[in-house]
């Protein structure tokens, strides 16, 4: 009787056209109810048992319901899951195998599957590191969530699971290539003999692949005629080769706290093309005068024969030229070098610094690890006169490699950067302006704009308008086409100085040749170039991990103690505060419940980088303030601080 009734169809049409759909990502709660955050403004409750059928950071359909004039959000669909592949730890109960995925905002445990793991004979304890891969989920119409394990990672009490975790969790390999090399490539280049010239390389003291070995003299005129010579794995590296493939895939050696994965083999790297001293190498070379006034002259790329006729160490040169210490240069030509290319650095920082842009040190900071994969201290480390004149040489290197690529060629490998985001130019400005810095939006869009303004900005008082700014400037880049480099203040930069680890570097190096040789070469594939960005975010990210990992392992003995840190602000949100321990660079963070008690009268403005109570300030960005460690917490490697009133 209710088929085709006009007022049942009615009806029908007035509740589809009242049933709305909303695509968002779920947020989860502690207390197992979640939100689906559809932009930074709006947001819809989702309840307890709703939240079974979904997880933390899946992108979702949902349909929003009213319930007592309350918003509720009933999952639908699933858009994009959070997990896909991933790494976690192993529980194991009455023979049946969980893991629970190793991110802060999931806790629940993942039922597994583990038949088909490719180490099946792996007997998984509790603890035990693995990865996974999710096969199924309640959206996708499935009972429950479930994982099937891949592979296993490291057993729970392996000291280097920070390491072999964090690799795996990014595809990351784990060792050096293992292909073996003999002989030199025929690239038919008339290589120069400068094996008699006084050429020294200044590095670490342990390091073993030395990439880059200097030689400067001092001409009539009072100019300084300098060649820098780089080592030269593509002599051995045919293009299309096995190890070019792997090495185009790793795109960078990969360093992390403790030790590195490098792109070549050691064998290449350390041994083969290191240009060690007293010993004859191939390199790929170029030599420029530098007037006293610290301009670039007579560019020249050319292949050569040499051989380093010292192997220095920062701190030893450092020490000497700093008048400390008892270490001194093994002969009167190697003193001479070192005070050359040490009024080379003056003559060219001092270029920079009125012509590009040169930024204030800041500190490195090095973990000491022990053979059992201990931290055993964390080193905080000013670069010393002897990084300086090195970084100097290798920075003027790579200018004259983008001059001479973009004259020649009109392509190569370019480190880009352009300054402030388009999008959020006007932003700038403002704030800006609201320090008492007047600019045109057009101006500072300009190189030599954007070079005015950072000095202006180097000049303040201190770095909480450059903190700001930060957020609203673009990313460097990797292009095949010339473009300036505003973060240095630089028209072209093109870096070929580090072959041996950029497979970047590798490639400027083969159209440097190309040129030399005269022959026609194609400009570099782009979708190459887009994997090699992606790889060395993928390394920065992983290098961040296993660091913050290491300072949760490091810091936790410190938990609940009296031991004061000195800590700089860095940044200040309605939840509370982010410091940095100046001594070793790790960051806590500072929860609004320990700055002070009453919530209402308090007020944190993470737009101008301050925290008010009752209307005064008592912290902003940049502020230096002295801490104690309340918590870390290992699972997720968060240290918790407090603030010392």
């Amino acid at each position: 009787m209710f088929h085709n009734n006009p007022v049942l169809i009615q009806l029908k049409k007035k509740l589809k056209l009242q049933t709305v759909f909303v695509e968002g990502v779920v947020k989860r709660k502690e207390k197992g109810f979640g939100f689906l955050e559809v932009n930074a403004q709006k947001s819809y409750f989702i309840p307890p048992v709703q939240m079974k059928k979904v997880m933390h950071g899946d992108r979702i359909i949902a349909i929003i319901h009213n319930n007592e004039d309350k918003e509720i959000a009933i999952p639908q669909k699933l858009i994009e899951p959070f997990l896909n592949h991933f790494v976690g730890r192993i529980y194991k109960k009455n023979n049946i195998i969980s893991i629970l995925p190793d991110n802060q905002f999931l806790t629940e445990l993942i039922p597994c599957n583990y038949h088909n793991i490719k180490n099946s004979s792996c007997n998984f304890q509790n603890g035990d590191w693995a990865a996974a891969k999710m096969c199924s989920h309640p959206l996708k119409g499935n009972r429950g969530f479930c994982a099937d394990i891949t592979d296993f990672i490291v057993k729970a009490n392996d000291q280097y699971a920070p390491w072999w975790v964090t690799l795996s969790r990014h595809n990351l390999e784990r060792e050096a290539p293992s292909i073996c090399l003999s002989k030199m490539i025929d690239e038919k280049l008339d290589r120069k003999d400068l094996v008699d010239m006084d050429f020294i390389t200044i590095d670490n003291i342990s390091t073993e692949d030395m990439d880059d070995a200097l030689y400067v003299k001092e001409l009539s005129d009072g100019h300084l005629h300098l060649t820098i010579a780089i080592a030269d794995p593509t002599s051995y590296i045919a293009v299309g080769s096995q190890l070019d493939i792997i090495a185009s895939k790793r795109g960078f050696t990969n360093y992390l706290p403790g030790f590195n994965i490098p792109m070549l083999p050691r064998q290449i790297s350390d041994d083969i093309c290191s240009l060690r001293p007293n010993i004859k190498r191939p390199v790929l070379a170029c030599s420029v005068i530098v007037t006293k006034e610290g301009n670039l002259e007579d560019i020249n790329f050319f292949a050569a024969w040499i051989k380093s006729k010292a192997k220095l160490a920062y701190n030893e040169v450092s020490d000497w030229l700093e008048n400390i210490g008892t270490w001194k240069p093994i002969d009167i030509n190697i003193a001479n070098q070192i005070r050359l290319l040490y009024r080379l650095y003056l003559i060219r920082n001092q270029w920079r610094k009125t012509y590009a842009l040169v930024f204030k040190d800041r500190l490195d900071y090095k973990f000491l690890i022990s053979e059992k994969g201990e931290v055993l201290e964390i080193i905080s480390e000013l670069r010393r006169t002897a990084n300086h004149i090195v970084e100097e040489s290798m920075i003027l290197a790579n200018m004259c490699a983008g001059k001479i690529l973009r004259e020649k060629l009109g392509f190569g490998i370019y480190n880009i950067h352009l300054g402030f985001d388009s999008n959020n130019i006007e932003q700038a400005v403002t704030i800006l302006a609201a320090h008492g810095i007047t600019v045109n939006a057009k101006d500072i869009t300009t190189l030599d704009g954007f070079r005015l303004l950072r000095r202006k900005l180097d000049n303040q008082p201190t770095q909480l308008l450059n903190n700001r700014l930060r957020r609203f400037q673009s990313f460097a880049e990797i292009s095949t086409k010339p473009g300036p480099h505003f973060g240095l203040g630089l028209e072209d930069y093109a870096t070929w100085t580090s072959p041996m680890r950029k497979f970047t570097d590798m490639l400027n190096h083969r159209l440097l040749k190309a040129i030399i040789l005269g022959k026609k070469i194609e400009c570099p594939d782009n979708k190459l170039i887009t994997k090699i960005s992606e790889r060395k975010r993928l390394n920065r990210i992983a290098e961040k991990d296993i660091g913050d990992w290491l300072y949760a392992c490091y810091l936790s003995k410190f938990a609940n103690s009296k031991h004061k840190f000195r800590t700089e602000i860095v940044h200040i949100s309605r939840s509370g505060m982010r410091v940095k321990l100046i001594d070793n660079g790790a960051t806590a963070f500072i929860p609004v419940g320990f700055i002070h008690t009453v919530r209402d009268e308090l007020i944190c403005n993470q737009e101008y980088g301050i925290l008010k109570v009752k209307g005064k300030i008592i912290y902003r960005v940049t502020d230096i303030i002295d801490i104690t460690i309340t918590k870390v917490c290992l699972n997720k490697r968060i240290i918790e601080a407090r603030p010392i009133h």
